[in-house]
């Protein structure tokens, strides 16, 4: 697939009218997702830990931590649209994981259908952007008004 493909394919997806608000929704939705998912990991931590051992997990106490911490961390950033792009290379890593393990040893609506939605809705939000409402934006924005013009 060509550079030609993909940006027509990103047109056909995202136009004027979805360009701003649909970027947004999978932000808003998936950041929420990963915030009430890492909560688990912190507040049920010993039964987590004990899953990520069944699942074949090196350091199941110390990897529940880690996760739960991209999880929320990654999904604040998400509804905020701070650091978008960063945020869903880290969930879409996460969402794999998820996948290869949790979903092969014990499968489930939550492993094999949730996760994957999750891992596509990162990999769009990585390859289209935050969208027009985020503070990504704000900050691109406040950038380029800062860089001294060319004349």
């Amino acid at each position: 697939m060509t550079r030609a493909h993909v940006d027509r394919l990103r047109d056909l997806m995202f136009t004027e009218r979805t360009r701003g608000w649909l970027p947004l929704v999978l932000r808003v939705v998936s950041g929420v997702v990963f915030v009430s998912v890492s909560m688990g990991k912190f507040f049920d931590h010993a039964s987590e830990a004990h899953d990520f051992d069944r699942y074949g997990v090196p350091i199941p106490a110390t990897a529940v931590i880690v996760v739960g911490i991209v999880e929320l961390v990654g999904g604040v950033s998400l509804v905020a649209g701070l650091g978008t792009r960063v945020a869903s290379a880290l969930l879409a890593g996460n969402m794999v994981g998820a996948i290869a393990t949790a979903g092969r040893v014990e499968g489930g609506a939550f492993n094999l259908v949730l996760a994957p939605l999750l891992l596509v809705s990162m990999l769009v939000l990585l390859w289209a952007g935050p969208g027009a409402w985020s503070v990504d934006r704000v900050v691109a924005r406040r950038l380029l008004e800062r860089r001294p013009s060319s004349a």
